[in-house]
């Protein structure tokens, strides 16, 4: 009993040598995400129209993500993959909770547990790329028919989901971020393919499933100038936003488009327009490097990885990260149907922006311990 006790001391010891040893954060991907994250603290103090409870508020989330990313980043990869199963099943479980006793008339997207209000979809934009990349890491690749059901069921049990809430925008993009593991798997492209013709063949089915008003989203994405008062509202007036911004923008706190109350949810899904109006197109460039940049950094660390669950989860958060941000560029230009999908870690919200920030921190303890992860 002695010699056991011993050597779960002995273990215990070893591992918090090794967390603790050195730092984890990966210098060029700290100073990126903070860049990124002065840049929304700016852009979100303006759309607030200078409200300070705004900007304290979410400067405090950025505070807490980024100590929980730092103590992310110092657990070595190998306990991050042992417990993905655990965070996945939990994940699921708190969307099933939200069904029953989720808040919102008509959307349960939220848990208040008294101490914090979150939303646990949030939470899968995180868990369902680590459980895929869990499921894979021992099996051959690319992966076969069977995995390819398996990792079916597991992408699409959480997805319908969030697809109850109902949420169809962050039901697709948590469905995205387990298929983008699939991608790096080294899925053949011809099965790409036919999957994406399955689905294009299956458009009018899923049509008849949808709500009325996800129906009218697309109805409208396709002609707002059809009713510009009503349902085209958003579209129109973020692209008069972004239009009247020109090169340079109309400068901080100087757009008329969120002041005056005609652009909609101008703190969080239309924060991209009013960087539009205020600085032009120099800002949005600007912006948009600066993730490029995250994005780039996170790649670089997932090709560099030693083992599979690292390279799938590291290269599947940067390229999730990047579909964020286009969906949202899309949506405020029209580009795209307007989904309800904020700008990442330049919206207004605590539980999209925290649970960013641990994902990074994932993929700087990728970084960090890739000389010895096994």
């Amino acid at each position: 009993m002695n010699d056991f006790a011993a050597s779960l001391a002995a273990r215990a010891f070893r591992l918090g040598r090794r967390v603790f040893s050195r730092p984890r954060i990966d210098l060029p991907l700290a100073i990126g995400l903070l860049v990124l994250a002065l840049m929304g603290l700016t852009v979100l103090y303006s759309a607030s129209n200078l409200d300070t409870g705004t900007l304290a508020g979410q400067a405090t989330r950025f505070l807490i993500g980024a100590a929980l990313m730092i103590a992310i980043s110092r657990i070595p990869p190998n306990l991050l993959r042992a417990w993905t199963p655990w965070f996945y099943v939990i994940g699921v479980l708190l969307l099933v909770v939200v069904k029953v006793l989720g808040e919102g008339q008509g959307a349960n997207r939220w848990l208040d547990i008294g101490v914090i209000r979150f939303q646990p979809s949030e939470l899968m934009k995180l868990a369902m790329p680590m459980m895929i990349a869990w499921y894979l890491h021992p099996r051959p690749l690319p992966p076969r028919w069977r995995d390819l059901l398996v990792t079916g069921v597991l992408i699409a049990l959480p997805a319908f989901l969030i697809f109850k809430q109902p949420d169809l925008g962050t039901a697709l993009l948590v469905a995205a971020s387990g298929l983008f593991v699939l991608f790096l798997a080294g899925l053949q492209w011809w099965k790409i393919g036919a999957a994406i013709v399955a689905l294009a063949a299956a458009a009018p089915i899923a049509l008849h499933f949808m709500h009325g008003y996800q129906r009218q989203r697309i109805v409208t994405f396709l002609h707002p100038e059809s009713d510009p008062l009503g349902s085209g509202w958003h579209i129109l007036q973020s692209m008069i936003a972004v239009g009247s911004g020109g090169i340079l923008g109309k400068g901080f706190n100087q757009g008329t488009q969120s002041k005056l109350e005609f652009l909609p949810e101008h703190t969080t899904d239309f924060i991209f327009a009013v960087l539009g109006e205020e600085f032009g197109l120099i800002g949005v460039l600007a912006l948009l490097a600066v993730y490029a940049f995250i994005v780039g950094r996170c790649l670089w660390i997932a090709a560099n990885a030693r083992d599979t669950w690292s390279r799938l989860v590291a290269g599947a958060f940067a390229l999730a990260f990047m579909v964020y941000v286009i969906v949202n560029g899309g949506m405020i230009a029209g580009l795209l149907p307007v989904v309800g999908v904020p700008l990442p870690l330049v919206s207004y919200g605590g539980t999209s922006a925290i649970t960013l920030l641990a994902g990074f921190g994932v993929v700087m303890s990728i970084h960090a311990h890739r000389k010895w992860t096994p």
